[in-house]
């Protein structure tokens, strides 16, 4: 049995704020995790309405499956951009919500056998769904270094990237890289020392590019952006959070479509000095969110 989440939703008042989520409503949680949104959904929508909750992640199903159990939610293990067959397969037409929390949750960095964290010795495996795909470990291991720098480049905006790249063909000719702590350690070997220091990890930038890479999360994005509308009731709500300049353009672009959104968020919503403090995870976050028209 997966141990208790330990995971902080970020953003939560402002989600309930422009969601206005009302009892009887049916409210879409693209992304489960820790399952402190979906709480607050199934408090709001009451015993008439439902929850479904999604997650790429079979661990974050079965963990809020067991820690949501007696509320309103139906849980179901999938990719959010796969949200219409999600529906389908509970035989309902449209909900009237959606949010999408496009992150990395605590539960998943502390998981020692996943390799989200630096100080893992578990393998460097970053998928959200472990039995989809291709590990990054593979990928660092046999991929040309251009294509590895290219992809640290344009995910991770890291600006040593062709340094890392070749740092990494040259350590790995003597011996595979397995683990997420090598890994690390590969990547602070190729960067310049900065003073004063980064106030970031110096392979945060690498790990983010490689984990967007192997779950082709801006792909996924991508797709839900375009697919989500057709599901939504009129007058229905999205929000996203995103952590990732990217992923935040993805989603401004796609509410500025007039004959689709109503915006609700002239500029991304951002955590306050106070939730910064107790949750220094939210630092990073926006939220968007618009009116289906």
């Amino acid at each position: 049995m997966d141990p208790a989440s330990i995971h902080t939703s970020v953003l939560p008042a402002e989600v309930m704020s422009y969601l206005a989520i009302e009892p009887g409503m049916r409210v879409v949680d693209g992304t489960l995790g820790g399952g402190g949104h979906t709480r607050l959904f199934a408090a709001a929508v009451g015993p008439s309405g439902q929850v479904i909750a999604i997650d790429r992640d079979p661990a974050a199903i079965d963990r809020g499956a067991r820690e949501l159990a007696g509320l309103p939610v139906r849980f179901a293990q999938a990719n959010y951009c796969d949200l219409p067959e999600v529906l389908d397969a509970l035989a309902i037409d449209r909900v009237d919500r959606v949010l999408l929390d496009v992150g990395l949750s605590s539960d998943q960095l502390a998981d020692d056998t996943r390799g989200f964290s630096f100080d893992s010795d578990g393998p460097l495996d970053l998928r959200f769904d472990p039995t989809e795909g291709e590990p990054a470990w593979r990928i660092v291991n046999r991929m040309r270094p251009e294509s590895l720098a290219d992809i640290i480049y344009e995910f991770g905006e890291e600006r040593f990237s062709r340094r890392i790249a070749r740092r990494i063909a040259a350590v790995r000719e003597k011996e595979p890289i397995k683990s997420a702590r090598d890994f690390a350690r590969v990547v602070m070997s190729a960067i310049p020392r900065q003073h004063p220091p980064p106030r970031i990890h110096p392979a945060t930038r690498t790990f983010q590019a490689l984990r967007i890479a192997v779950n082709q999360e801006l792909k996924s994005l991508r797709i839900a952006l375009e697919r989500i509308p057709t599901r939504l009731t009129p007058q229905g709500r999205l929000a996203v959070i995103s952590f990732h300049s990217l992923e935040d353009r993805l989603v401004k672009e796609a509410f500025r479509n007039r004959q689709v959104w109503e915006n609700l968020t002239a500029s991304p919503v951002e955590a306050g000095n106070e939730e910064v403090l107790r949750n220094p995870r939210s630092r990073s976050a926006k939220l968007r969110a618009a009116q289906r028209l």
